[in-house]
């Protein structure tokens, strides 16, 4: 896709891989943030995906920043601080929205470090998956600066609120086994069958009808942050439109008839 992004798609799952391995997969410089949106913008926009995959290429899933490059920018940061909410807004930020605006579910195969934001970057996914030698860190303030990328609204959301606060007031690494127990992830395997796992997984969820599950990750995501009888409004309106669709009907006949229905996105 770019030199940041490798696009790959197999049927209707595509693996989105960070693909700067020899810098840990950093995502905070404007090429890589924009090919991620480019990449998300494109598995929404394409009605035969119906899963994706979020992984790193080399031994980190993500570094998050960049400290040579914030490093470089000390001087400017220092004399011109009005200068940095443009700099995350029309940077980094852009991300979590873009995630915001994409009804295909997302899987996170967490290979190596998620260190920063690139531990955000993997709860801006709806499922994760870690290999064994994956680590977790929100470690903002051991550089002295806080989750300017959303993680202050993601990770709570993932882990809960106390856990949070543990993980970003400390910024202590913890290890795949210990994100297991606080649900930072869903599963641990052997960091050889992380992708198969992560591809097992987008399997059982694409061989559903795809509006249903688009629809249904919707719901999910909205049932965060909105009140109740509005979720049952959204409900209510989204179910008229999966009951008109030729796969509920092919997922009814199919059930009555003991047979194995064939979805075709209609």
């Amino acid at each position: 896709m770019t030199e940041y992004v490798l696009y790959e798609q197999d049927g209707p799952i595509v693996t989105i891989s960070l693909n700067q391995p020899d810098k840990r997969n950093p995502i905070s410089e404007m090429g890589m943030v924009d090919a991620i949106i480019e990449a998300l913008e494109r598995i929404q926009n394409d009605a035969s995906v119906r899963v994706a995959i979020l992984t790193g290429r080399g031994s980190a899933f993500s570094s998050g920043g960049d400290l040579r490059k914030m490093k470089e920018a000390f001087g400017q940061r220092q004399e011109k601080p009005y200068v940095t909410p443009f700099y995350y807004k029309g940077g980094i930020q852009r991300i979590p929205i873009a995630f915001e605006r994409v009804d295909v579910p997302i899987i996170a195969a967490v290979n190596g470090p998620a260190i920063g934001a690139g531990l955000d970057l993997a709860c801006m996914c709806d499922m994760r998956i870690a290999g064994e030698s994956a680590k977790f860190a929100e470690s903002f303030v051991k550089v002295g600066i806080i989750p300017g990328d959303g993680g202050a609204w993601l990770l709570p959301r993932v882990v809960g609120y106390s856990m949070a606060c543990e993980m970003a007031l400390t910024g202590d690494q913890y290890s795949a086994q210990e994100a297991l127990a606080c649900g930072l992830v869903s599963r641990v395997v052997p960091d050889a069958d992380l992708l198969e796992a992560a591809r097992k997984l987008a399997t059982r969820i694409a061989v559903n009808p795809p509006y249903a599950v688009r629809m249904a990750k919707r719901l999910l995501m909205e049932g965060r942050h909105v009140r109740m009888d509005t979720l049952l409004e959204m409900s209510a309106a989204m179910q008229a439109l999966s009951h008109a669709t030729a796969d509920h009907r092919e997922a009814v006949d199919a059930f009555l008839e003991k047979r194995k229905p064939v979805f075709k996105g209609d």
